[in-house]
């Protein structure tokens, strides 16, 4: 049976952890009051009867009696032990505070630790009350919201219909002249809407607009003072704000805020027009839809913090009556449950609001549907996947082992040999062994995660449902390694058998070529959602800035800057290939192209670019300028990543002193940047020394460990101007080892870089994402 502790641990909100009831302190104080208690205890005295007696049942029958009746006694004197008031404290606000505060009417033997139990047990209680009371009142105000946004929408919608159903060319239009039925003009353009004169059109129309001004919609110059247009009729427009998170709206918004700034007249009175857009009404749609589904996840959360509490206050109360033999609980639980987090049904009802609203409007009525949005099942883990890790990591192993012989006698990475394979295939085979070790090292950041309680999930924005757990991340490593060390193993032998190069060079590209076709593949087969949503992300970092950029956004750029080793791999291998150099076996000819070199530079600076970037965005964004500051690393490693390269063709004092300096500098701006921002350690004034207040794990000789490991592996570039190369095996293998140390430490610095957002959560209470809504508030328009 599993202990309440470890159960209570399990299944508590990450990031509301410190608002929950502190069972294992309380546990402490019920420990000391049972240890307190033995020592009070009175040695027990030696029976000195000798043999039986015939009055022996009698005995037992009448202590039986006597001590049901003083059980009896007690249960009726329960009210008498402890008396727990509530006082009543006005914060400000128009809600009242309770307070509660339990009082001991009988004496215990450990009265001091007694009394100083129930005084935390009171603290804990009106610690969950508050938070309770704080986010039920969020909930309940974010819920009211939401269904001024719904309501909104719904007129706005029901505008748009009419204008739709109208003839274009009929008296009392309600349709703009722009809005027409051809198909090249099928959605509805940004043009303001002239209506026509009738009055009866006109009466309705401004009945709709009152009603959304009363929501809070914001129409331009909507009132009988309306902006006239150039034929006396007036002129309607609405603000609605979509978050500029794909390239055209991110184009869209600049360009009208440059035409704002440079065009318009500075000395225009009121706010610049927006109108409604079919379009715009639909992102606003999507918008208000998440928002529902944020809205019900943290209803669910809070409801759950209120069972989880209970059972906890539950569990230590009868732990105490077990401990100082009394019967106490029974009092303080009413008390609880007259509590707030307990007695209010304010929550329950939010939910089924919104689960028939979400049905109604969202659904078409299909509950079962607003259901799988509402409460997307978790997938279930399949013991299957464990088996294949296991099955392919031995066929790995083994199958290495034959590969590692198989090259030992053949002498394939013997000096003396040619050097053909190190410069053709090796390339290859080395994209997929770092891709690999990236793999394997991610799925020991998920292990780690989910071991440590880090809601990596809800940082990430991943569905639940969809997510990729350690077991599928070592299930795809290795798979991948497998196959890859099986066509190392069939080319090693063909090319042992005689078989010509040209024809043994093509199954590393076929190679590929498979698994960028498994990678795009349309079907719902090996992880597609995870495919997708890579792609995706991918797509999001190579058109940096125009996407907005989201946690998950830059937490994979920045595994590509540590992945410019395969980027180069990848530049080789395409010139290898696609110049058809595989048929001549010349694989001299793309190094010694002007093009090739110039690629280098550009391939090794675009992992940075994109990460500065996607700086520029989130300071556009935010207007934070710590997000300059971080741009400002990733330029700096880019100059020091330029100056590596052109010291690799041109080694002389003044290149080696350039390399020096820029590298220097941009390692201390990332070593910095690494500590102090992103891990958030090397605070002085912490009560953990040059660490943080909050660690997660416990031994904290770790964290100092890491930093030096950290450290160490950030200056590996050291070896780039010290050159311990001997021939070309030893420096493609020196070039690997490298390469590989800079993804181990990215996989390392992953941890530390989650475990700081986390915290961060914590410490802001924020389990549930906020979704910007798309129609201003009145009182907000500037």
């Amino acid at each position: 049976m599993v202990k309440f502790s470890k159960e209570l641990e399990a299944q508590l909100i990450p990031e509301w952890k410190d608002a929950f009831v502190n069972y294992w302190q309380l546990k402490k104080h019920v420990k000391k009051i049972k240890l307190s208690r033995n020592n009070t205890q009175p040695p027990p005295q030696l029976n000195h009867d000798f043999g039986s007696s015939i009055f022996d049942p009698i005995r037992f029958v009448a202590m039986k009696v006597l001590s049901a009746n003083l059980f009896r006694c007690s249960n009726n004197n329960t009210d008498e032990i402890i008396q727990v008031r509530s006082k009543s404290l006005e914060d400000g606000s128009d809600e009242e505070q309770v307070l509660y505060q339990t009082e001991l009417v009988q004496l215990f033997s450990e009265e001091d630790e007694v009394r100083v139990f129930f005084e935390r047990l009171d603290e804990e209680l009106n610690k969950v009350n508050r938070f309770y009371k704080s986010k039920e009142s969020e909930f309940v105000e974010r819920g009211e919201i939401l269904n001024k946004q719904l309501q909104i929408l719904l007129d706005l919608k029901q505008i748009l219909s009419d204008r739709r159903r109208k003839p274009n060319a009929a008296a009392g239009d309600l349709i703009p002249r722009s809005w027409s039925s051809s198909p090249r003009n099928s959605d509805f353009s940004e043009s303001p809407a002239e209506l026509n004169d009738g009055s009866t059109e006109m009466s309705q129309t401004d009945e709709v607009i009152a009603a959304l001004e009363k929501n809070g919609v914001n129409f331009i110059n909507s009132s009988a003072s309306r902006a006239k247009t150039k034929k006396g009729k007036p002129k309607m427009a609405m603000r609605i704000d979509i978050p500029a998170t794909t390239p055209t709206r991110t184009i869209s918004a600049v360009t009208s805020m440059l035409w704002e700034d440079l065009v318009n007249n500075p000395k225009k009175e009121g706010p610049p027009d927006f109108f409604i857009n079919r379009k715009k009404v639909q992102c606003a749609e999507k918008m208000i839809r998440s928002a529902f589904v944020e809205l019900y996840r943290g209803l669910g959360l809070l409801k759950t913090y209120s069972s989880l509490n209970m059972v906890a206050f539950t569990k230590i109360l009868k732990k105490f009556d077990k401990v100082a033999n009394q019967q106490a609980s029974a009092s303080y639980l009413k008390a609880v449950k007259r509590s707030h987090f307990i007695s209010s049904d304010k929550i329950v009802r939010l939910m089924d609001e919104v689960e028939s609203i979400f049905t109604k409007h969202f659904a078409n009525n299909d509950r079962k549907k607003a259901m799988k949005f509402l409460r997307p099942q978790q997938q279930k883990e399949s013991h299957m996947i464990t088996f294949f890790v296991g099955l392919f990591t031995g066929c790995f192993v083994s199958m290495f082992t034959v590969y590692i012989i198989l090259a030992h006698l053949s002498g394939i990475f013997s000096p003396t040999t040619e050097t053909d394979f190190m410069e053709t295939v090796y390339p290859v085979f080395s994209v997929f062994a770092l891709l690999s070790l990236h793999l394997f090292l991610y799925g020991c950041n998920l292990f780690m995660w989910k071991t440590t309680r880090i809601n990596y999930n809800f940082i990430f924005e991943f569905a639940p449902s969809t997510s990729l757990k350690y077991r599928d991340a070592f299930f795809m490593c290795t798979t991948f390694m497998t196959s890859v060390v099986g066509a190392m193993v069939i080319h090693l032998l063909l090319r042992a058998a005689g078989f010509s190069p040209t024809e043994v060079d093509i199954i590393p590209g076929i190679l590929l070529l498979i698994f960028i076709a498994l990678l795009l593949c349309p079907f719902d087969i090996f992880y597609r959602p995870t495919r997708y949503c890579f792609l995706r992300i991918i797509r999001n970092i190579v058109c940096s800035p125009f996407y907005k950029v989201l946690m998950v956004d830059f937490f994979m750029a920045d595994q590509l800057t540590s992945q410019i080793p395969l980027l180069r791999h990848l530049e080789s291998t395409a010139c290898y290939f696609l110049a058809g150099n595989f048929k001549t076996h010349d694989y001299a000819t793309c190094k010694n192209g002007k093009l090739y070199r110039q690629l280098a530079y550009v391939i090794s600076f675009l992992p940075y670019y994109w990460r500065a970037m996607q700086c520029a965005r989130r300071w556009f964004d935010e207007y934070d300028l710590h997000h300059l500051a971080n741009m400002g690393k990733y330029v700096s490693a880019m100059v020091a990543a330029g100056a590596r390269l052109t010291f690799a063709t041109e080694s002389n004092h003044l290149w080696f002193s350039v390399v020096l300096v820029t590298s220097v500098v941009a390692t201390v701006y990332q070593l910095y940047w690494d500590f102090v921002k992103d891990w958030g350690l090397l605070n002085p004034n912490s009560r953990n020394p040059w660490l943080r207040d909050d660690l997660i794990l416990k031994n904290k000789s770790i964290y100092y460990l890491s930093i030096a490991l950290n450290v160490v592996l950030r200056v590996a570039w050291i070896e780039s101007i010290m050159r311990f190369r001997i021939n070309p095996v030893q420096t493609h293998l020196l070039d690997f080892f490298l390469a590989s140390l800079e993804v181990i430490r990215r996989g390392h610095w992953n941890f530390y870089r989650l475990e700081n957002e986390h915290l961060n959560n914590v410490g802001k209470y924020r389990a549930v994402k906020t979704v910007p809504l798309p129609f201003r508030e009145a009182d907000s328009d500037g």
